[in-house]
C-alpha cells in the first residue's frame, strides 16, 4: 500500500497547520484527571462545538501497562475525564471524525490520536489503536518530538510546536528528519504538538467514499 506523508504528500491545505484545530488531552496540575479539547491551542475553544470529538474513545495506561476505559464528562468547550492511579501514566484516545470534503478537493477520511502524559515522563510508544503517534525524547533543554505511523518513523513529517514561554506558548513549525525526530527544544514547561500523516488508501465509510485517509496526532507533556 502507498502511503505519503505529511502535508505536501497530497497538496497543501488551503488553512495552514497553525491555524487549525486538533483534539488535544491536557492533563490536571495534579494529575488527577485530563480534558479533551478541539482547539487550536491548549485552550478549550467555546465557539467550537466539542461534540464534534464526542465519540472519542480513551483509554489510561499506567506504568505497569495496565489499561482502563475512561468515562467523558461534557464540560463548556471540554470534555473531562478523571484518570485513575498515579505516578506516570498515559492517557490516550482515538477520535474517528468521519469522511470529509472540501470543495472539489478529493474526499478523505479524518482521525485524530490525542495523547498525553501524565505525572512524569514516558518514552515508550502506546502502539495498538494509536496508528499515527507522537513521542516527546529527552529533559529540557535538549527534548525532541518523534512522529510514528504503524510504529515506523516518519520522514519529513510536518510537525507544529507549541513551544512554553514565560508569558505564552508560542507555534514552531518544523519538520522530522530521517528518524523521525523534530529538532531540539530548550524551553522547560507544557508543550502541545501536532503532527499530520496522510495515507494514499481508498474506502467507504457509512455510504461515504474517500480517497486517502488523513491522521492527526496530538501530544501534550510537560518537560523538566
Amino acid at each position: 500500500m502507498a502511503r505519503m506523508f505529511g502535508a505536501a504528500a497530497v497538496g497543501l491545505l488551503a488553512v495552514a497547520v497553525a491555524q487549525a484545530h486538533f483534539a488535544y488531552l491536557v492533563p490536571a496540575d495534579d494529575g488527577s484527571a485530563v480534558k479533551l479539547v478541539f482547539s487550536d491551542t491548549l485552550d478549550p475553544d467555546t465557539k467550537v462545538n466539542i461534540e464534534k470529538v464526542g465519540g472519542t474513545k480513551l483509554t489510561a495506561r499506567d506504568a505497569a501497562g495496565k489499561e482502563t476505559a475512561l468515562t467523558m464528562k461534557k464540560g463548556e468547550g471540554f470534555y473531562e475525564v478523571a484518570v485513575p492511579g498515579t505516578g506516570p501514566r498515559v492517557v490516550y484516545g482515538v477520535t474517528d471524525y468521519g469522511v470529509l470534503q472540501k470543495g472539489d478537493a478529493k474526499p478523505f477520511r479524518l482521525a485524530y490520536y490525542p495523547k498525553a502524559v501524565v505525572g512524569g515522563p514516558a518514552d515508550k510508544p502506546v502502539g495498538g489503536p494509536l496508528r499515527a503517534e507522537i513521542l516527546a525524547d529527552g529533559g529540557a533543554g535538549k527534548v525532541r518530538f518523534r512522529v510514528l505511523h504503524e510504529g515506523k518513523p516518519v520522514s519529513g513529517a510536518e510537525v507544529s510546536v507549541l513551544v512554553p514561554g514565560s508569558e505564552k506558548a508560542t507555534r514552531k513549525a518544523v519538520k522530522t528528519d530521517a528518524g523521525g525526530y523534530t529538532e531540539a527544544f530548550a524551553a522547560s514547561g507544557r508543550y502541545g504538538v501536532n503532527a499530520r500523516v496522510t495515507e494514499a488508501q481508498a474506502g467507504e465509510l457509512a455510504g461515504k467514499k474517500y480517497e486517502e485517509v488523513r491522521h492527526y496526532a496530538t501530544l501534550v507533556v510537560d518537560v523538566k
